[in-house]
């Protein structure tokens, strides 16, 4: 048979204190990220060789790191070190300059290595893995279309709120969108809208930009504070709660957020359309405001 890891891309990667490439690196069995999906991780855009909004990246990668009770292996700045190392040897790799390079930088953090046991060792180190890759952004034509998505009720954990590596329900979530052609799935739980499967959503009616609210039920995106200072600056009324299913079904617009996705409008739900079945007004003022602070970091 063909070694599998033959297929993988000669890709630089960090793993342990070592860089190599994705084809060479090795993680033991018994890591218990491996065993349990016991971890977290974060993903940072990188535009033209600069990390977008990194210091938010980080606060949310250390919170993630404290409700698994993980140890921080690196301080924020050693963090940017190891970012900025990546930045540089994918773009050598491709063959460009890091400042013409927009990228992705997943970082990967684990419990360690242990006999396999549910309750937490101690005193272990933390595996530390961290990739680059290109990051490919959505075309004109695209976003001019607007995407499809369709919906479900979330049938995650009830702690949404940490990025752990325990994807299992994201990944069937997702799954469910990619066999009817669309994006995303958005879900809903008890009547109430959380997230999508690998997204935040937001909910325009009536000029406003509506968002659940921060809770153990949804992942905070990194986009949360970025769209509200989006609102501030456009003059688009913001506000986090509850937001019924209706309010979806009935939105003016509908739109996703994510570090690859930026913001992209969504024109139809369960094949009906969102709206007027075209972009908004809403998305398209976000869009521009997103534009400009990725020129400003």
């Amino acid at each position: 048979m063909t070694d599998p890891t033959m297929t993988l891309p000669t890709l630089p990667c960090y793993l342990n204190g070592e860089f190599s490439t994705l084809r060479d690196a090795r993680v033991s069995v018994m890591d218990r990220g491996f065993i349990f999906g016991d971890g977290v991780y974060e993903v940072v855009p990188v535009y033209n060789g600069r990390p977008f909004r990194f210091a938010e990246h980080m606060g949310r990668l250390d919170r993630s790191l404290g409700e698994m009770r993980i140890r921080n292996p690196r301080t924020a700045d050693q963090w940017r070190a190891l970012v900025d190392t990546l930045i540089e040897r994918y773009a050598q790799h491709a063959g460009s300059p890091a400042s013409e390079t927009n990228q992705l930088v997943y970082l990967h953090i684990t419990r360690g290595v242990a006999m396999r046991d549910h309750v937490m060792p101690q005193d272990i180190e933390p595996t530390v893995f961290a990739m680059a890759n290109r990051m490919a952004l959505y075309t004109p034509e695209q976003r001019a279309r607007g995407f499809a998505c369709v919906s479900a009720d979330d049938f995650r954990w009830r702690k949404a709120h940490i990025k752990s590596t325990s994807l299992a329900g994201a990944v069937l979530s997702r799954q469910m969108s990619a066999d009817e052609g669309a994006i995303e799935t958005v879900m809903f739980r008890d009547g109430f809208l959380s997230e999508a499967a690998a997204s935040n959503v937001w909910v325009v009616r009536n000029g406003a930009v509506l968002g659940p609210q921060k809770d153990n039920l949804v992942l905070e995106g990194i986009r949360y504070g970025l769209v509200e200072q989006l609102c501030r600056e456009a003059g688009i009324p913001f506000e986090l709660r509850r937001v019924s299913r209706d309010e979806v079904l009935g939105a003016d617009e509908l739109l996703l957020s994510s570090a690859t996705k930026e913001v992209l409008p969504v024109t139809s739900l369960d094949g009906r359309p969102v709206g007027n079945g075209r972009p908004g007004p809403i998305y398209e003022k976000l869009y521009a405001g997103y534009q400009r602070a990725k020129q400003a970091s």
